[in-house]
């Protein structure tokens, strides 16, 4: 297999300055890697675009469906999806995508405020209503729901190694038992169009505290709602992420199982770190746990009724 090239700055910089026409003789628009960016896949162009390059095939195919996958969400979403500006190959069989920089900051920055979940219920609610079916003949894959019995399993084992290392107390993963997360599972006919990928980073906050824009489309799948829930609950907060579900339709089992979900994969990050199986920064693992283990007034798992469980209208089923 041929190895993929590894984008310089002089090769962004003669990409760029193709695509935006600079025939000045000028050096062209500042060009920095994004930090954290993987293989410099990502930079900084300038102050109003953003350069994203496919490191491989695979990458280049989801680039490919994200690009097609934003068209269709936008008119569905209450808030600003990235718009591109070029897109082609910069290598053989590798492609891509210059976008408009969406003006804000990150979910890191700033906090979300009251009226910016009320902006998470409307996204949420514009994802559920996005056609599967179109979604689905753009590419983007069908996922089935995740075993929360097997998540928990898991996040008990990870929960005593954090036990010993002072990280996490164990006995509070007694709060979802094996009865619990049964009655959590995913019910059948709720599959949506799930963004998968609802970071601090992919959530463009501004400094008002209401939700600009979402980036990082490229995972997308036709799946679990609970699991942008989760996803949110780790970037902003349970309470905060439980409460814009609620905003958004979604009754308490939903709600309590992306809850649980990220809890259940904040201890197995955390514990990865702690074995060097994942590279991501300590400190932002800790805060992903924290966020995860908020307090929330769902917790009251016995409680749930039938009508907490009715799927969205019109959607197929897994």
């Amino acid at each position: 297999m041929t190895q993929a090239p590894t984008p310089t700055a002089d090769t962004v910089r003669r990409l760029v300055r193709s695509l935006l026409k600079d025939a000045s003789g000028t050096p062209g628009p500042d060009v920095r890697p994004v930090p954290g960016s993987a293989g410099s896949a990502t930079w900084w162009v300038g102050a109003r675009h953003v350069l994203r390059l496919a490191p491989d095939r695979e990458a280049a195919v989801r680039q490919r469906r994200e690009l097609r996958l934003r068209d269709l969400v936008r008119p569905h979403v209450p808030v600003a999806v990235p718009t591109g500006v070029a897109h082609g190959e910069w290598a053989p069989g590798l492609t891509y995508t210059l976008d408009g920089l969406l003006p804000g900051g990150s979910a890191r920055e700033h906090d979300v405020s009251a009226v910016g979940e009320a902006d998470l219920a409307a996204l949420l609610t514009g994802l559920r209503e996005v056609p599967a079916r179109q979604a689905e003949m753009l590419g983007v894959p069908r996922v089935a729901p995740r075993s929360l019995e097997g998540l928990r399993r898991a996040a008990e084992r990870a929960a005593e190694l954090l036990g010993k290392a002072d990280e996490f107390d164990p006995a509070r993963m007694h709060q979802l038992g094996q009865a619990a997360a049964v009655q959590l599972a995913a019910q059948p006919g709720t599959a949506v169009l799930v963004h998968h990928g609802l970071t601090g980073d992919h959530l463009v906050v501004g400094a008002d505290g209401r939700v600009r824009g979402v980036l990082g489309w490229a995972d997308a799948v036709l799946g679990d709602p609970a699991e942008d829930i989760a996803g949110l609950a780790l970037a902003v907060g349970a309470p905060a992420a439980v409460r814009a579900a609620t905003l958004a339709g979604y009754g308490a089992r939903p709600c309590l199982r992306g809850l649980w979900l990220a809890r259940c994969d904040a201890l197995l990050r955390l514990a990865a770190r702690g074995e060097a199986r994942d590279g991501t920064p300590l400190t932002e693992l800790r805060v992903r746990l924290r966020h995860a283990w908020e307090a929330i007034l769902l917790e009251r798992v016995t409680e749930l009724r039938e009508h907490d469980t009715r799927p969205p209208e019109n959607e197929d089923d897994y």
